[in-house]
Parts: structure tokens; sequence; C-alpha cells
């Protein structure tokens, strides 16, 4: 028999993967959501401000009627991504007691829709919200995840900070959701073929290609976005070197394992190139089944900004990809 994930671990799908079909509006979101619980995976992370027009304050008709909907499929909803807008105009910062305000509806249509937790990014909340949203949180028992990314790794100074108030909360239900975005051994071909497209200079392209952890690789990619040379038709694709595409190691994340308990397992296409796809995932497997991780891992697709792949194709086949991957290291581990 083929080697299997641990029960404990729940492969999920984001609705985020749909994002062009959800904005394309030939079909409801509901059908869409609904459609992913028929015919990918049972388990389901929602972005709600995707789904429900009245959100940031979902009205229960819309709740039920998506709730409903997936139980009559057999689905259910993991996480739901929450919203948290700071500012009442560009210089008024709401209060302490406003942003929770804010929040509250968020929390409550999660505990509606049946999901177990909703996700910030990290810091964002801050220890003063925490502490007012903790009390609801427990009656609700929702679990706010806080998100790391990108080249948002536990050693970044912008980050720890946040990583040491959720620790000194000892509380189970303020956690961590680590993005596997961060452990890139390697970019996308696909989207080193778009920088190519879009004029990014040769020079830059062959350093990406083939360094793209050296740091030297990072302050060349500054300089020339400092230089204003990148072509403007690019120009928000190529922040992704900056922002969305990581260079740690799955070990790096060992110190915070025990704050985590979610995984979102970020992929762009599925040309594993090198294992610049499937290693990633190897190197988590391990890591998690030597630290008996128990939580929720959700493929989730950021290669529909540049590619026109149909997402629930794609979604199937990286879930089976990662299941293998996965379970292969639980194993070998």
């Amino acid at each position: 028999m083929a080697p299997e994930i641990p029960d404990s671990w729940t492969l999920c799908a984001s609705s985020f993967n749909w994002t062009p079909e959800i904005t394309a509006a030939r079909r409801t979101a509901q059908d869409i959501v609904t459609g992913i619980a028929d015919s990918v995976t049972k388990t389901i992370e929602l972005e709600p401000g995707l789904l429900w027009r009245s959100f940031p304050a979902p009205q229960h008709a819309e709740v039920d009627a998506l709730r409903d909907s997936l139980a009559a499929k057999g689905g259910s909803v993991s996480i739901v991504g929450a919203s948290l807008d700071d500012f009442t105009s560009p210089t008024a910062r709401r209060s302490p007691q406003e942003r929770l305000d804010f929040l509250v509806p968020q929390l409550r249509a999660a505990h509606r829709v049946g999901a177990s937790g909703v996700r910030l990014p990290i810091g964002q909340a801050g220890t003063d919200l925490l502490a007012l949203v903790q009390p609801l949180l427990h009656e609700l028992d929702l679990v706010l995840y806080e998100e790391i990314q990108g080249q948002q790794s536990p050693q970044n100074p912008a980050v720890a900070p946040a990583l040491e108030a959720i620790a000194g909360l000892a509380d189970d239900h303020v956690r961590v959701l680590v993005d596997i975005s961060m452990l890139m051994p390697a970019l996308p071909v696909s989207y080193l073929e778009e920088l190519r497209r879009g004029g990014v200079p040769p020079e830059l392209l062959a350093r990406l290609e083939e360094d793209w952890r050296d740091p030297a690789t990072h302050d060349a990619v500054t300089a020339l976005l400092r230089s204003g040379q990148v072509p403007p038709r690019i120009h928000t694709l190529f922040m992704n070197l900056l922002i969305r595409f990581g260079r740690s190691d799955a070990a790096d994340l060992q110190g915070i394992l025990p704050l985590v308990g979610a995984f979102h397992l970020k992929f762009w296409d599925l040309d594993d190139d090198g294992g610049r796809v499937s290693q990633p995932l190897r190197d988590l497997g391990s890591l998690l089944a030597r630290n008996g991780f128990a939580g929720t891992l959700t493929s989730e697709w950021g290669g529909h900004e540049w590619l026109q792949y149909g997402p629930t194709d794609i979604t199937r086949r990286h879930l089976a990809l990662a299941e293998t991957a996965l379970a292969a290291q639980t194993v070998a581990g």
C-alpha cells in the first residue's frame, strides 16, 4: 500500500484558487465553492471577501446558504480569511474597541458557517486586540491564526515580536499559520518565463534562475527596482520577488512549531524541475512527522496571477502531488 498522511493532518483546498472564476461571475460564488466539495476536496478554506456580498459584516442568510449547500455535498469549512480595516479615513485609525467591533461579525460568521478558525496577517491584530478578542474566541471555540509567508521568516525582525506575543499568550485559540511560500528552493518556471517576456534584463534573469537563494540576488532585485527600470507592465508581478517568494528552509520553522496549527501549501505552477514544488513538501512532511503536528494543510494556488489554467484541475493535481510527497516523508522520517 502507498504511504498515507497521518489522520491528524487534514488536506484542504482554498477557495482563493478559484478567484478568476469567482470574479468572472459566470456562476455564483456559492455554486463554485460547493463545486469544490463536490469534485475536489470536502474541506475548504474560505476567502469571504470573494464570497459574501455583505462582508465584512456577513448576513446570516448568506452564511447559512453556503453552509447548507456545502453540507449537502458532505463539505465543511476549515478556516475563514478575516479582514481588519484599521482606518476609517486616510488619517483616522480605529480605536481598539472599534477594531474589535469590525472583527466580531466576521468571527460570528465563521462560527456560523462551521469553521474552526479565522486568519489574519501576522502582527496585524496586535496585543491590545488579541487581549480583547480572546474571550470571544473561547466562547465560539475558534482559533485565530496569524499568517507568516514569503520573506516573513521566523527570524525576520519585523515578525519575531508578533511570534513572541503569541507564545506569551500560551492560548491554543491564538496560533500561527505558515504559508510555504517561505520555502522556495527555486522560482516557478512559469514566473521566470513571464519576467523574460516582460523585459527583465537577461543578467538578472540568469541570477534569478540559478541563484535565487543567494542574498546577492535580493540585492540585485532591489537595485533594479530602485533604478526605475522595471518594465511598468510587470511591475506588480516583479514585486513578488520582494514579498511573496521566500528563501527559508523547513528547518527554520523548528523553533515555532509548537505555535503552528495550519499550513498553506502555496504553489504557483506544477513544473517540478529540480524538485522546486515537491522538495519543500517532502522537507515539511519530515519535519511535521517528527514533531507530531496536528492541523490543516491547504492547497493555495497563487499562479492564477499570470496563468490561465483551470483551477479545479490544477488544484486536484496539486493535492495529489502534495499528499504523495508529504506521506513519503512521514514513512522515511
